[in-house]
């Protein structure tokens, strides 16, 4: 069976390599009647391109997207969308020293011990690039549950290595998130953060970090249990990306730390409509939304692929040392943030279809 494929009612098929012709992505399951263009597309793009601020790759990828079907007048028809995005900023050659060694940390030797090949261009299929198709379809996704439900999906960086914010995610808007290139809202924070991913890329290291992301507005009754819980869903989804090593959502593994009788969320009526006055849970009981804002962390661990001096094995098994060229992120976290915004609307849309489908 092919990983290629996401989601069972609003399903996504990607395609693409780092350096292939293109990436893009067949979406079968879409409503018909949603209006979208490739401008609203283009916008949730623009936030992952490459090159895009100091702190990211400096490859020059404008991304522009394609809708190429499934889409007439400006709205879609309900039959397959095709997506698609031609790579013009693809330096092959900036490789070549890769194709007989093994990057420490990397999916190169997995990837030959998988298909006893590898495409060791920019990574090929595990290449973070492949999360282009992914935002695509992730903004079709926004777009309806915005529009259908009053959905609001709001992700920003809260951590880089060791510097951290406390803000409260409550008061967090989408301008804040885009105030400034790290994509982190609390300002005095930011710019401690992009300062230290700066000396990181100039010193040729990378480092990782945490996302949190915010799901309001869900309506209560989400989830498939007991395998595809909404929060199980939105585990794999997130784990799915390129770089991430860790999922925790509501209290997470600080929850360990709390008692039965404080870890709670007692139940209350408000204005006729059941909430509950904490929510340790995140939104998520038993697997099923209940109504309260979902929220959840996403720790990336730092870039495999830096310009340090390594030691590694080749194809022969050979003891060499390697220090990797081309153009890489010293830190994914800025463009990640799209990437977790859109994967967290294709998890929900597809439950809300689903549940849909029992009236």
């Amino acid at each position: 069976m092919s990983g290629n494929s996401f989601g069972q009612t609003f399903k996504i098929t990607t395609c693409g390599e780092s350096h292939g012709g293109a990436v893009g992505v067949i979406i079968d399951g879409c409503p018909s009647g949603i209006s979208i263009t490739e401008t609203e597309i283009q916008y949730e793009l623009d936030r992952r391109k490459p090159g895009q601020s100091k702190i990211t790759t400096p490859r020059a990828e404008s991304d522009i997207i394609h809708i190429l079907s499934g889409v007439f007048d400006g709205v879609t028809t309900g039959t397959p969308i095709l997506l698609l995005a031609y790579n013009k900023d693809a330096r092959s050659e900036d490789y070549d020293e890769l194709k007989k060694v093994f990057r420490p940390s990397h999916a190169d030797y997995t990837y030959l011990k998988k298909y006893g090949l590898r495409d060791y261009r920019g990574s090929g299929r595990a290449s973070a690039r492949e999360t282009l198709a992914r935002v695509a379809s992730g903004a079709i996704a926004k777009k309806y549950l915005k529009k259908k439900l009053g959905i609001e999906i709001i992700s920003y960086v809260e951590q880089v290595g060791k510097i951290k914010t406390d803000i409260d995610y409550k008061n967090v808007t989408i301008n804040d998130v885009e105030a400034n290139i790290i994509r982190c809202p609390d300002s005095s924070i930011a710019n401690k953060m992009i300062d230290f991913i700066d000396e990181v890329k100039q010193s040729g290291d990378s480092i990782g970090g945490v996302i949190k992301c915010i799901i309001k507005n869900v309506p209560s009754g989400l989830g498939e249990p007991v395998f595809d819980k909404l929060h199980a869903d939105l585990g794999k989804a997130m784990l799915s990306i390129n770089a991430v090593k860790g999922f925790e959502i509501g209290s997470g593994f600080a929850g360990v730390e709390l008692l039965g009788s404080v870890h709670n969320d007692p139940f209350m009526l408000v204005d006729n409509k059941v909430r509950t006055k904490t929510n340790h849970a995140g939104g998520i009981l038993g697997g099923i939304s209940n109504g309260e804002d979902i929220y959840f962390r996403v720790a990336f661990k730092s870039v495999s692929t830096i310009n340090k001096l390594q030691s590694t094995l080749n194809l022969n098994n050979e003891e060499v040392e390697l220090r990797a060229e081309g153009r890489h992120d010293p830190c994914v976290l800025p463009r990640a943030v799209p990437i977790v915004d859109a994967m967290a609307a294709l998890v929900v849309i597809d439950h809300y279809l689903r549940q849909n489908s029992y009236a």
